[in-house]
């Protein structure tokens, strides 16, 4: 199998370009990849040093997408911004997945412009890997889409089923909709809509789930539109990094018994922290695009490009996006 190409928006995110960088590096290090690291060559090239360089090739790109910038306006700029330019070499073949840390917005406007939907899908869907007790789920959309349709939910459950099969290795996943009961009469008209549709797709639907299900693995694949999404997948994270703090004062700053006792502790705190920590995810992927597509988080540390780029490997490696036009395929000719 041929080297993995993967394009890295250099300039995007809030620590751009030195976090993406030395990311990359590491990146470079582990996987087995070839990173084109796109931006502005005065400012990435004297960070291009060390172990991983000779990995890391540097595609010129003179301006950043702003974060703050709306999406209308990255576009009419894009094939001048590192952003831009990444996704260009995806389109035109040159690389087989797409990195940033920066303008979510901006880059899914892009990405659509510039790569297209597979046939059959109406709307991308960013699709959240989500640390479970017992395992990962899939959750989506986690914020592409604020105003959803029913039709778009069943793409974003056939979408979320291929990429837990190709990358999480989940055999027939279990896929569920995210409302505010588990009877079926429970929810709002999307959803209501959404479920009858998902009864004749062709994935394995278990029906409803609550918020109170997100981390107990009773789905594999947890649907829900943009809006709600997103709203959960940021209360999560904020729920769990203050969890974090909690705990590290409770323990730290407690007695010498206390303190002696978190020594004790410590390897499993470690492991815990470890399975709760978004960086270890990744980016998550842009299901939908006739490309892979993988944005991660504005405030991205190092570590969280490094796993970035890998979700673009293993998404690269097992052909996500050949996966998911082979699921909807069927379902289309039999409409």
């Amino acid at each position: 199998m041929a080297r993995a190409r993967i394009a890295v928006d250099a300039m995007g995110g809030d620590h751009a370009p030195h976090e993406i960088v030395a990311g990359a590096l590491l990146a470079a290090q582990e996987f087995d990849a070839e990173i084109l690291l796109v931006g502005d060559e005065a400012r990435v090239r004297p960070l291009l040093q060390g172990p991983g360089s000779e990995r890391v090739r540097e595609i010129h790109a003179p301006e950043a997408v702003a974060m703050d910038l709306s999406p209308a306006t990255a576009l009419r700029s894009c094939d001048r911004t590192s952003l831009g330019v990444a996704v260009g070499l995806l389109k035109r073949g040159e690389a087989e997945a797409v990195v940033s840390a920066g303008n979510s917005g901006a880059f899914l406007a892009i990405a659509l412009i510039k790569l297209r939907t597979i046939e059959g899908i109406s709307r991308p869907a960013i699709a959240t890997v989500w640390p479970a007790l017992k395992g990962p789920t899939v959750l989506l959309d986690s914020g592409a889409n604020v105003d959803c349709r029913p039709e778009w939910l069943e793409q974003f459950a056939i979408m979320g089923s291929a990429y837990a099969t190709a990358v999480l290795n989940v055999r027939s996943p279990r896929v569920a909709l995210l409302s505010v009961g588990e009877e079926r009469s429970k929810g709002n008209q999307l959803v209501h809509e959404a479920a009858r549709l998902l009864e004749a797709s062709p994935v394995n639907f278990i029906g409803n789930v609550e918020g109170s299900d997100l981390f107990h693995n009773v789905a594999d694949v947890i649907v829900a539109d943009g809006f709600v999404g997103n709203v959960v997948l940021k209360t999560g994270e904020g729920m769990i990094a203050d969890l974090a703090h909690v705990m590290r004062d409770a323990l730290l700053g407690g007695s010498i018994l206390t303190k002696f006792g978190t020594a004790l502790l410590a390897p499993a705190l470690k492991r815990l922290r470890k399975s709760f920590d978004w960086e270890r995810y990744g980016g998550a992927p842009l299901l939908g695009l006739r490309g892979n597509c993988i944005v991660t988080h504005g405030r991205a540390s190092r570590n969280a490009i490094k796993h970035a780029i890998g979700a673009a490997v293993q998404e690269v490696d097992h052909d996500v996006v050949g996966k998911i036009s082979g699921l909807i395929a069927p379902h289309l000719a039999a409409m």
